[in-house]
């Protein structure tokens, strides 16, 4: 090997390892702008929130609000630690997600494709129309009471209310969602001869699901607000429970931080629908 062939391979040799670093270097740096340029965003969305809790910690301690009704935010943050230190907080979370996930769920998975059918078969849907604007006018919170006198105070009766109170947004939205799907991509399919299997595929569903998801999301608000309300009747455990013992036994730090978890769960579970949805309609040009 000749020392020209030699030295173009040291060349090679050291300049690919400094190639690389660079490379690496840039994908970093440009990591890092990025996750700035999200934090500022971030920043900027969140003034308001940051703004509000720095006037809740400063009100009690200037002595604008009374402290005993509502404590600084700095000390319900220490309640809900010392809740979690002792597992209450764990026993009282892992029950209201299980009673809000297991009732929001089984309500979609039955009350979807029921509307699918009353939007797209009219005849079904005059049949059940009365019986759905009764159901739908009756307050879930006003049954409260005849699903614990029918059901019991378990869970029987709380996972129902969830599901109750879940059905009829879910139910409208998604009846809305099929009735309000365009003519033309009907009958332009059918044209160009889609079985009905292939035209409920490919474009009832698609057109109506950014409807459905609508009923998704209020049907997971409404599976929240019903639950805390039940757990606050007959309850020894979710955080409706903890919500209402904390004020029985004047625990105010407790009480709020038990809303403030109420809040985070809810805005959990609107953060997983959207995700969903935008996973779901990645075909639907954004706005």
């Amino acid at each position: 090997m000749s020392s020209l062939e030699m030295l173009t391979l040291l060349e090679l040799a050291h300049g690919r390892p400094k190639a690389e670093t660079d490379a690496r270097g840039s994908a970093a740096a440009a990591r890092a702008r990025a996750a700035i340029r999200g934090l500022a965003i971030f920043g900027r969305r969140s003034l308001l929130l940051i703004a509000l809790l720095a006037v809740w910690e400063a009100a009690p301690r200037l002595g604008l609000i009374d402290a005993v009704f509502l404590p600084p935010f700095s000390e319900v943050i220490a309640a809900g630690w010392q809740l979690a230190q002792t597992g209450e907080l764990y026993d009282d979370v892992s029950a209201s997600l299980l009673r809000a996930l297991s009732g929001f769920l089984i309500s979609v998975a039955l009350i979807v494709p029921l509307g699918l059918a009353v939007g797209w078969y009219a005849r079904l849907g005059d049949l059940l129309n009365q019986f759905i604007e009764i159901c739908r006018n009756t307050a879930p919170l006003a049954l409260l009471p005849v699903f614990i006198l029918l059901l019991g105070i378990g869970e029987l009766s709380k996972i129902t209310m969830v599901v109750y109170s879940c059905a009829w947004p879910l139910l409208l939205n998604t009846i809305a969602g099929v009735k309000q799907v365009d003519p033309l991509l009907i009958k332009s399919a059918r044209t160009m001869g889609a079985s009905p299997q292939q035209l409920f595929r490919k474009v009832i569903l698609p057109a109506a699901l950014p409807t459905i998801f609508v009923g998704i999301r209020l049907a997971s608000a409404s599976a929240m607000l019903v639950l805390v309300a039940s757990e606050m009747v007959g309850a020894k455990a979710g955080l409706g429970y903890l919500v209402i013992n904390s004020q029985y036994s004047f625990l105010i730090p407790q009480m709020y931080f038990g809303i403030l978890g109420i809040t985070v769960i809810g805005l959990t579970f609107n953060a997983v629908l959207e995700a969903l949805e935008r996973r779901f309609m990645r075909w639907k040009a954004p706005v």
